[in-house]
């Protein structure tokens, strides 16, 4: 699965920062971040791929009604343990299934959408990107950890960068 090696480079880059901070700097609210943590950026990308393996087995899936783990946003080993169930768990056969959106906050709009497996990894891989970036501020906030440069950046944007400096 060509999808697979990407995604396991971000959990990696993942690992990487969320093992070299103290539970303390994971856990402690950021303002930049309006007060939510490293742990709960953290846990919100792996409660995707979670609901997403849930969803391929029931033919549904539906972000929206994941289950939060609190252990993932308050224990950064109970978070690295996850991100190597996800990477286990990543090589499965395409197949379709139906996701469940829902948009409006005052009333029931709920709407069903066909999609499959390798299309769900492909966003759930961009939405892991996008949170990296947003735990790059977060870890800048709490520690002089030195960040990899390319932790939250997509690949494209780094294809092009290197590019420009040719």
């Amino acid at each position: 699965m060509k999808l697979k090696k990407p995604i396991i480079n971000l959990l990696e880059q993942l690992e990487f920062v969320i093992d070299h901070l103290t539970n303390e700097q994971y856990t402690q609210p950021v303002k930049l971040l309006s007060h939510s943590s490293i742990g709960q950026h953290t846990r919100h990308i792996l409660e995707f791929f979670i609901e997403l393996y849930k969803g391929y087995e029931s033919g549904v899936v539906d972000y929206d009604k994941r289950i939060r783990n609190h252990a993932i946003e308050s224990d950064k080993n109970a978070a690295i343990s996850t991100l190597y169930q996800i990477a286990d768990n990543l090589a499965k056969p395409d197949k379709s299934f139906i996701l469940q959106v829902e948009y409006e906050t005052e009333a029931d709009h709920r709407a069903e959408v066909v999609t499959n497996y390798l299309r769900e990894l492909v966003y759930n891989m961009e939405h892991t990107v996008h949170h990296m970036a947003l735990i790059r501020i977060g870890v800048n906030a709490v520690s002089e950890l030195d960040i990899p440069e390319e932790f939250g950046v997509a690949a494209s944007t780094l294809k092009y960068r290197k590019a420009c400096a040719q």
